[in-house]
């Protein structure tokens, strides 16, 4: 199953990679007036989904620097009222390409805040631990494909995503998830 996932994962990445340098044969660079965006991102630096916000941080020619911050909230599964963990994806992409078609490299870090959560052998059901929750974080990479013209409009972006889970009160070690991914859908103005 692993193997699949992973190979199936490759391939998009490789299909989105070859196409945006089949597109890097632009040759008139557009200056990006459009310098805002919203966006749902489903996956990526927020592990589930997020609502964020980008902006143009720098251009010149065909190289683009965007910073964007988010919002999430993760349910936690225990019995009783559901738990909502608040995550905030802060992250900095750089962008390679003339008009539309960019490839894309960012970073980020993404802080929340966890529940903490025991098992319940009477139930064998999870329960919340009073006064147990933890601020954690993940650190994000991406690289992927972003589909954004210079005069705003829709926008989608498809990306590998692997991340660092930082060490925290559950956890004592430095995890890596090597395999993950996101999409975006949004608008640029």
């Amino acid at each position: 199953m692993s193997f699949k996932l992973n190979s199936a994962i490759i391939g998009t990445l490789v299909l989105a990679l070859a196409f945006s340098f089949d597109c890097s044969a632009q040759t008139e660079v557009e200056k990006f007036t459009a310098r805002n965006s919203v966006y749902l991102e489903i996956g990526g630096n927020a592990g589930q989904y997020a609502f964020n916000y980008g902006g143009l941080i720098y251009q010149k020619r065909a190289f683009k620097v965007i910073g964007s911050v988010g919002f999430s909230l993760w349910a936690e599964p225990i019995e009783g009222p559901t738990i909502w963990n608040p995550a905030i994806p802060l992250e900095v992409s750089t962008l390679f390409g003339a008009k539309k078609h960019h490839l894309e490299f960012g970073v980020g870090i993404t802080p929340f805040l966890q529940a903490g959560v025991n098992s319940s052998w009477e139930s064998g059901n999870l329960v919340q631990s009073k006064g147990a929750s933890h601020l954690g974080a993940i650190l994000p990479i991406r690289v992927g494909y972003r589909y954004q013209k210079p005069e705003g409009g829709f926008f989608f972006r498809v990306g590998y995503t692997p991340f660092f889970a930082m060490p925290n009160k559950t956890r004592e070690d430095w995890a890596f998830q090597s395999v993950f991914a996101g999409l975006g859908l949004g608008v640029s103005f």
